[in-house]
């Protein structure tokens, strides 16, 4: 296992201990959040992608985490989550381009984990 996949488990962790503590409010979040995530007029996949950008954009690593596995199990290629992420560098320039940092540790980690 990997420093990625131990970010999944944080987040599975975290999303257990609120259930406990604020279930109300999580089981509406994660009501939204599936509604947000079902197909409608955009797959899944390039949900995930926009999810990709959106997780450097707001630099948070956990996020990272979650939807470039997301992206890679909707089918999203390493070059299509690559270019995703380069998106967000557009739009938030330098800090941005760092946390590709992030998207490259998590595509090496969940792309050997395939192997």
């Amino acid at each position: 296992m990997g420093v990625y996949t131990d970010k999944l488990r944080d987040v599975k962790r975290l999303i257990g201990f609120l259930q406990k503590e604020t279930p109300n409010q999580i089981r509406g979040f994660q009501q939204f959040m599936s509604a947000v995530e079902e197909e409608d007029a955009l797959k899944r996949k390039h949900k995930e992608l926009i999810n990709v950008a959106l997780a450097v954009g707001a630099q948070c690593e956990w996020c990272i985490a979650l939807h470039v596995k997301g992206a890679l199990d909707a089918g999203a290629t390493k070059e299509e989550i690559i270019d995703a992420s380069m998106q967000a560098v557009l739009m938030h320039g330098g800090p941005a381009l760092m946390y590709m940092t992030p998207v490259k540790n998590a595509l090496e980690e969940f792309l050997q984990e395939e192997k």
